[in-house]
């Protein structure tokens, strides 16, 4: 009993120490409001003209005022004006959404419409997601990128770090098993297939302020199962990087990287990497 009882007062000393924030919930609830404006496929009533469209985005953006008015852990929010300059980036961030999804068309025969893709894919949920977080996190919004890209995870097994930096015209394809850290650098019509890990060489935490990820350039195709490491890492422009490479050093552009098996029976003989 006596134990109990020490429980039941470090569960209230907890609840008193922790820092102000609002629910993971109510977060989820302005992402999917947001989203439900900027694409109306994901919206459960259509609005019917420009007024109602503006009455919606009005409630939209309380909620973000009143979700930033519960972050103490931001400090940044209590700037007066803060959701503001945030729904003036909406049009940036629909206009590049668009984008992903004529990138995602392009790239997949498999897809009917752009309907059928922003309706279904994963991928595009989790660019959304990101492209949404990392405005926030520019705005010197913290924690609540995080909830927001960590619930897009839940839903899509696509792990993007808010922080990381992503061009236009980018397609994830499939996309089970993506991961994306903090420092990554993507540049414009990049396309990764499922299970690609682009992350850091060290998880020490004195390396946290420094470049970890790699570096992507323009027109890059990664297929599934790579793995690329290290901020000092550059896949040059128009490369083309094999599946289930392992990868920790800079490439030119224009390189194909693949992995050749050796068909031998002799012991000792492994897969050999191949630069083009």
């Amino acid at each position: 009993m006596n134990d109990f009882n020490t429980f039941v007062k470090e569960l209230a000393q907890a609840h008193r120490d922790v820092s102000k924030c609002p629910p993971p919930e109510m977060v989820i609830s302005f992402f999917e409001h947001l989203m439900s404006m900027l694409f109306p496929e994901f919206s459960r009533n259509r609005l019917s003209d420009e007024r109602a469209v503006r009455d919606s985005l009005k409630k939209c953006k309380s909620e973000l005022r009143t979700i930033l008015d519960q972050n103490s852990e931001c400090v940044q929010s209590e700037r007066s004006g803060l959701e503001d300059m945030f729904f003036n980036k909406l049009p940036h961030i629909r206009k590049a959404l668009i984008e992903d999804v004529e990138a995602i068309y392009a790239g997949d025969p498999a897809a009917k419409s752009k309907g059928e893709i922003i309706r279904t894919y994963p991928g595009f949920y989790a660019i959304a997601a990101h492209r949404i977080a990392h405005e926030l996190l520019k705005l010197g919004v913290n924690l609540i990128p995080r909830i927001i890209s960590e619930f897009a995870h839940r839903q899509t097994g696509i792990d993007i770090h808010p922080g990381a930096e992503i061009g236009d015209h980018f397609c994830i394809d499939h996309g089970t098993g993506v991961v994306i850290g903090e420092t990554t650098k993507i540049g414009s019509n990049v396309k990764i297939y499922q299970g690609v890990t682009l992350g850091g060489l060290s998880v020490r935490k004195e390396d946290a302020k420094i470049k970890r990820h790699p570096t992507i350039q323009d027109n890059v195709v990664i297929y599934s199962g790579a793995t690329i490491l290290g901020g000092d890492t550059v896949v040059g422009p128009g490369s083309i990087i094999g599946g289930n490479v392992w990868l920790t050093k800079s490439v030119p552009a224009n390189s194909k990287i693949y992995y050749k098996a050796k068909m031998s029976n002799t012991e000792g003989e492994t897969d050999t990497i191949t630069y083009k």
